[in-house]
């Protein structure tokens, strides 16, 4: 740690860990990031060199408030861990964004600032913006958006990458890095794929009716609803409002925020409002 002058005693106690692939990628910003948080607060640093490091320095926080140092596929191990412990709700997490754009979607999107000099110090100085969290019946997390897209390739072919090689910018991405080209279908279909989708116990689609994929986005907020969207050949969108979305049928994979998860034949996503806590910078006027 360096600081130009040691914090005061009203300064927060932090436990700053910094991601593998953070202090890999651009380890400047790693150092300025680390410097700021060190001189405005009782820092504790940590530099674990994979998950099981991440979640032990995570577990040992003691009342230290979490901040993270990485992208977005950090961010959301950090609050799955502290949903494991039953903790989001009363902790907040900060973030220092560092990484590749597309993978910092989620938090550009969540509104964390992207300098790490202005993270950091949203971090020390910002306010607790409270967030919905999509959870589903394994236990799995979703900050912002779940997505699922109809492959081209048969369900089970394709190998389950979880690695950092399973980054993908967009959900064109996902579907030309899990999937094969159907060497006879013909030219200009979109690919689609068979799902049963219930919103509220409401039956959006059935098995009959193919669609090209399904999205569930949860608010950045608390007011405990997501917005459920079905996209199907020929027709436009189907969209609602639902705290709870279930989707059955043949295997298929889907895309919680950065991570891709399954295949599995059925999953439910519970909308959980304002379950977990991030640092922002406090809005003028």
């Amino acid at each position: 740690m360096s600081a130009a002058q040691p914090p005061g005693n009203g300064a927060p106690h932090l436990l700053v860990v910094i991601d593998p692939v953070a202090r890999r990628t651009d380890g400047e910003s790693v150092r300025i990031a680390k410097d700021v948080l060190s001189a405005g607060s009782h820092a504790k640093i940590c530099l674990p060199d994979g998950p099981a490091e991440f979640a032990r320095a995570l577990s040992r926080r003691g009342a230290r408030r979490p901040v993270v140092i990485g992208d977005d596929r950090a961010l959301r191990r950090a609050v799955a861990l502290l949903h494991r412990e039953r903790e989001p709700a009363t902790s907040a997490v900060s973030l220092v964004p560092v990484g590749a754009a597309a993978a910092l979607e989620l938090a550009h999107s969540l509104g964390v600032p992207m300098g790490a000099v202005a993270a950091a110090r949203a971090a020390l100085d910002g306010a607790v913006r409270r967030l919905d969290l999509l959870v589903d019946d394994s236990d799995g997390v979703v900050l912002g958006a779940l997505r699922i897209p109809a492959l081209t390739g048969a369900p089970g072919t394709q190998p389950d990458r979880t690695g950092v090689s399973a980054v993908w910018d967009t959900c064109r991405s996902l579907v030309r890095t899990l999937a094969r080209p159907a060497p006879s279908a013909p030219a200009g279909l979109p690919a689609t794929h068979r799902l049963r989708v219930e919103a509220d116990g409401v039956v959006l689609n059935d098995l009959g009716r193919p669609v090209e994929s399904v999205t569930v986005t949860s608010g950045f907020g608390d007011g405990g609803i997501a917005e459920v969207t079905i996209r199907a050949p020929g027709g436009a969108p189907v969209t609602t409002e639902a705290k709870a979305v279930t989707v059955s049928g043949a295997d298929f994979r889907y895309r919680a925020d950065i991570q891709v998860g399954g295949p599995v034949r059925t999953r439910t996503w519970t909308v959980r409002a304002g379950a977990w806590g991030l640092m922002l910078p406090v809005a003028e006027g």
